[in-house]
């Protein structure tokens, strides 16, 4: 097992989808974690994605988004065919991915839950996604992430 293995990790070897790990140095005390990240590793931040646990009508999704957006709740509800949206408590994410909240990564997590990627993001370059632990990211070609989690593109980002 490597220093850096995680069930994200785990999930995409397992299914044979290339990902490249960018590991930096986190920083707890981050207002914004994703836009931390992005500077730590020299990159924009709307190349390096932020996942969230919402709940829809009650029930538990996933959200992917670039690190520098905020999250529409109208379009979030409708992206996931549902009437309203709100994030989920920290303790409940925590609980429901496995992850550490600053480490959530849309694969891998303990229960599979719908999940919906920023569609701005999705038709470019390998995005960079949270590989399942504090300060470890993994760079991954952004129709291979879709494919991992049953994904689907939406728009869910304020304009």
């Amino acid at each position: 097992m490597s220093e850096h293995e995680t069930a994200a990790t785990t999930m995409l070897d397992a299914l044979a989808i290339p990902y490249r790990l960018r590991i930096y140095d986190y920083d707890p005390s981050a207002g914004k974690l994703g836009i931390a990240a992005a500077a730590a590793l020299g990159l924009s931040p709307d190349h390096v994605l932020k996942t969230l646990m919402v709940e829809v009508d009650g029930r538990a999704a996933c959200v992917v988004l670039p690190a520098d957006r905020e999250l529409d709740f109208s379009k979030v509800a409708r992206a996931f065919g549902g009437r309203k949206a709100k994030m989920m408590s920290r303790p409940t994410a925590e609980e429901r991915t496995g992850y550490k909240i600053g480490g959530v990564s849309p694969f891998g997590q303990r229960s599979t839950v719908p999940t919906a990627f920023e569609q701005t993001a999705m038709d470019g370059p390998p995005v960079v996604i949270n590989g399942g632990d504090r300060g470890v990211l993994m760079e991954i070609d952004p129709q291979d992430a879709l494919l991992a989690t049953n994904g689907v593109p939406a728009d869910l980002v304020r304009k």
